[in-house]
């Protein structure tokens, strides 16, 4: 099942900037990660207020089955703590199938992140946004943070205008934009190039993109 590995970065491309959106009324969000017309797992979002702090959690869990028996996995889980609009830490942790683990930590250092990823220790300023689809201002950017791997990637990203989607059932009219980002020497595979999608009010509706392996789409949507 290796091909799975190749988009699991893709999925991971998550994390939150405060200063973009308000937090959902229900302080929780879910995303139905489909392949082949199956949903293979869920992406959970929660959120907690603590006085002027945002505390993001999420969650990710991934098992693709074959005649009822589990061939793959992935795990991921992480933690955000943001104030004042600004990301203050970090810390996630990814399981793959093949053993492969990855800790990520960031914490601030006066006009820097500083921490630790698949490199080792690591230094970048505060104004490289953390890797987040959420973020609509990621799509302005040329380097992100990988949250997944610790590392800082060079990208490339289209604005492709307005068009409409079939959003459960409904048609949207939706802000595309079409991302690309540099493959590090450490990846299993490539940068699947991946479109994404923003309502009007500037929220991720969903993404999507094709397996490296056998082209198939991959969409993660945005649950009712």
């Amino acid at each position: 099942m290796t091909k799975i590995i190749h988009f699991i970065f893709i999925l991971i491309l998550f994390s939150f900037n405060t200063s973009a959106y308000e937090i959902p009324d229900k302080n929780k969000i879910k995303f139905d990660i489909i392949r082949k017309g199956k949903d293979i797992g869920d992406h959970v979002i929660q959120f907690k207020e603590n006085n002027d702090q945002l505390i993001v959690n999420v969650d990710i869990d991934i098992k693709v089955k074959l005649a009822f028996v589990v061939v793959y996995k992935f795990e991921h889980q992480s933690k955000e703590v943001w104030k004042n609009g600004s990301l203050v830490s970090f810390t996630g942790k990814t399981k793959f199938e093949d053993d492969r683990e990855y800790d990520v930590s960031i914490e601030v250092k006066d006009t820097n992140y500083e921490g630790s990823g698949m490199d080792g220790s690591f230094i970048f300023p505060k104004n490289i946004l953390v890797s987040n689809y959420w973020n609509i201002n990621l799509m302005k950017q040329d380097e992100i943070f990988d949250t997944q791997k610790g590392i800082i990637r060079k990208t490339t990203i289209q604005d492709a205008g307005i068009e409409s989607i079939d959003f459960h059932g409904k048609n949207i009219s939706a802000h595309k934009f079409i991302l690309n980002a540099e493959k590090h020497p450490k990846d299993k595979g490539p940068f699947s190039e991946t479109s994404i999608w923003y309502d009007e009010n500037n929220e991720l509706v969903q993404f999507s993109f094709n397996s490296p392996k056998d082209k198939s789409l991959i969409t993660i949507l945005r649950s009712k």
